[in-house]
């Protein structure tokens, strides 16, 4: 039989594996929130700035405001999954109900579906 169905939880000791993972991810996602923020906030008064500079400045600032709100969005999810984790819930599918495996959960820490789960959730989406 598959490991994976055989268990209904991930152990304490693989639950504390995920969770340095995760809390590793954040305070990376957080270091780079802070660079996107600092360029969002970079001071473009300067009277060097020429009109077509300024121009690509903004393009720059929107699409460092649009990574910064996908970062803030990624630590949200993060998040979440260590209260998962404190419930000794996460790893489990929230479509199938069967364990995650745990490569998935190291690639994607965050995710809450199997592959299965998510070809099943794409699948109701069609319908």
């Amino acid at each position: 039989m598959n490991q994976n169905t055989d268990r209904v939880r991930y152990s304490d000791a693989d639950l504390n594996e995920f969770k340095a993972l995760i809390l590793e991810k954040i305070e990376q996602a957080k270091a780079n929130l802070e660079l996107l923020t600092a360029t969002m906030q970079a001071d473009d008064t300067s009277p060097t700035f020429k009109a077509l500079e300024g121009v690509a400045e903004e393009l720059s600032k929107d699409r460092a405001g649009q990574r910064a709100q996908r970062q803030v969005e990624f630590i949200n999810k993060l998040k979440a999954a260590l209260v998962r984790i404190e419930n000794k819930t996460y790893g489990v599918c929230r479509i199938t109900g069967k364990l995650i495996p745990k490569g998935r959960l190291l690639a994607v820490p965050h995710t809450t579906t199997s592959i299965e789960g998510k070809e099943i959730e794409q699948q109701r989406k069609k319908r």
